[in-house]
C-alpha cells in the first residue's frame, strides 16, 4: 500500500511503494505519483478540525442524574410569573424612620428660667410647652367672687418644679429669637403632663392632656381652686419709726458768737 507523506511543502521521496509527491496542487482533484497511480486531492486544511456547533447550556445543574432525575422543561422555556401576596403585613418591610438632628431625642436646655408656667427661656431658646395653655403671670383668677393672682402663683410652682434642672426639650440645635412650641421634659416626668394635672396650665383643646386637664377641674387643683390660705404666714413686721436727725452744725450761733450747741441729755 502506497503512503503520501507531506512536511512543510517539501517532497519526501522513499523506497518502492512509497509515493513521491513533487508538488501539491490545492485545485487539483488527483495527484500522479510513480507507477501512473493516481490518488484523490485532499485539501491542504483537511487536518484542521472543523469547529462544532456550541452545545445549549442546560437550564440547571442535576446533582446526580442517576440518583434523581432532573425535570423535563417545556419546549418553549421557563416563563416568569408575579410573585404571591404577602401572608400579612408584618412581611412587609417599612422604610426606617427619618432621623433629625440629634437624634431629635432632644435637646438639653441648662438652667432654664421660667417667665410663665409653661414658659421656658434658656441656651437662648424661649420655649412654650406644647399641647397647654400657658397661664400668664399676670392673670387673676376667682373664687367665691375673691380674685386672687393665679398667674403668680401658677409661675412660682412651676419654678419650684424645674429647680434649675436641665430640660429636654425637641427642639433643633441651633436656637433663635422665636418662640417654638415644643414637648418638654425632665428626666421621664412629661413637663405638660406635669403642670395640666396639678392644675397650673389648661389643658389644649384636641391637645394629649384633656383627660387630664378635666380631672384636675374637677378636683380643683391649681388655678381651679381656692386662692392659697396665707393665715399661717407671719405678719408683715411694723415700719420702724424713723431715725432722728442730726444737728446740721455742732456750733450755734448766739448774739453773733458761735458757742457748742446744747447736747441732749443723755438717756437714764
Amino acid at each position: 500500500m502506497a503512503a503520501i507523506v507531506v512536511a512543510g511543502g517539501r517532497t519526501l521521496k522513499g523506497t518502492e511503494g512509497v509515493v513521491t509527491v513533487d508538488q501539491v496542487d490545492p485545485g487539483a482533484e488527483t495527484i500522479s505519483h510513480e507507477g501512473n497511480e493516481t490518488v484523490p486531492a485532499e485539501p491542504a486544511t483537511s487536518a484542521i478540525t472543523a469547529p462544532q456547533p456550541p452545545k445549549p447550556a442546560p437550564h440547571s445543574r442535576a446533582i446526580d442524574p442517576e440518583i434523581i432525575v432532573p425535570p423535563e422543561l417545556p419546549a418553549e422555556g421557563l416563563e416568569r410569573v408575579e410573585p404571591r401576596e404577602p401572608l400579612s403585613k408584618l412581611a412587609l418591610a417599612v422604610p426606617p424612620k427619618p432621623k433629625m438632628p440629634d437624634d431629635w431625642n432632644g435637646t438639653k436646655l441648662f438652667q432654664p428660667v421660667a417667665q410663665a408656667a409653661g414658659l421656658i427661656e434658656a441656651k437662648g431658646y424661649s420655649v412654650a410647652v406644647s399641647g397647654i395653655d400657658i397661664v400668664r403671670q399676670d392673670e387673676t383668677c376667682s373664687d367665691d367672687g375673691k380674685s386672687w393672682p393665679c398667674g403668680i402663683r401658677a409661675r412660682t410652682a412651676f419654678r419650684a418644679f424645674l429647680r434649675g434642672r436641665a430640660v429636654v426639650c425637641t427642639v433643633p440645635p441651633e436656637g433663635g429669637r422665636d418662640l417654638i412650641a415644643a414637648e418638654c421634659r425632665i428626666g421621664k416626668q412629661d413637663v405638660g403632663q406635669w403642670l395640666v394635672e396639678n392644675g397650673w396650665a389648661r389643658a389644649a383643646k384636641g391637645g394629649p392632656y384633656v383627660e387630664a386637664g378635666d380631672k384636675a377641674r374637677t378636683t380643683k387643683k391649681g388655678i381651679f381652686g381656692s386662692p392659697p390660705n396665707l393665715s399661717g404666714m407671719p405678719a408683715m413686721p411694723a415700719a420702724p419709726s424713723p431715725a432722728p436727725q442730726a444737728p446740721s452744725s455742732i456750733l450755734e450761733e448766739v448774739d453773733g458768737v458761735l458757742k457748742p450747741a446744747d447736747q441732749p441729755a443723755p438717756a437714764q
